[in-house]
């Protein structure tokens, strides 16, 4: 079996990625990790390098290559299943689990956060808040059409996990 993690940036998707594999004794796959071990290339290199479609190419790629992995828990980025038809892909091909969190909760993990993330590092504070909130709009319909949706903000990582074992 397959599950796959949807959400927006900073929702906790590697988090209980990692503690639900353990859990279930599954493996775990970051996409993005993934991404930058089959090409040798940081994802915030790659966006310095290249455009967002190439990459959106690329990570579809990894997605369907992920179609052979069994007994896992897939961590996937924030936008895969808005293009491509990634999320008809991931549906059809395992559970999907959309870790929901607010504009707020996300500001404030990546104010917290050291790990780079290319799309939003480059704005000021202002526009963050702008973008943040215009992206969740545009992605919160596709991450809604998961099979199931947890809160991703306001409980544990275990919390999680346990309701996630539950269903």
């Amino acid at each position: 079996m397959r599950i796959y993690l949807v959400g927006y940036m900073y929702s906790g998707k590697t988090s209980v990625g990692k503690r639900l594999a353990r859990q279930l004794g599954y493996a775990f796959v970051d996409l993005d990790e993934l991404f930058e071990q089959r090409y040798k290339i940081s994802i915030p290199d790659f966006f310095s390098r290249y455009d967002e479609a190439a990459f959106r190419k690329l990570e579809h790629d990894m997605l369907l290559s992920t179609a052979d992995m069994d007994d896992c828990v897939i961590s996937t980025g924030g936008g895969t299943p808005c293009f491509h038809g990634n999320l008809d892909f991931i549906k059809a091909h395992g559970l999907s689990i959309y870790l929901e969190a607010s504009e707020g909760t996300i500001l404030n993990r990546k104010a917290n956060s050291k790990k780079a993330r290319p799309v939003l590092d480059a704005l000021m504070p202002d526009e963050l808040r702008t973008f943040v909130s215009n992206q969740l709009n545009q992605r919160r319909p596709f991450y809604e059409q998961a099979d199931l949706r947890f809160d991703a903000e306001n409980v544990s990582i275990d919390d999680i996990c346990k309701a996630i074992l539950n269903k």
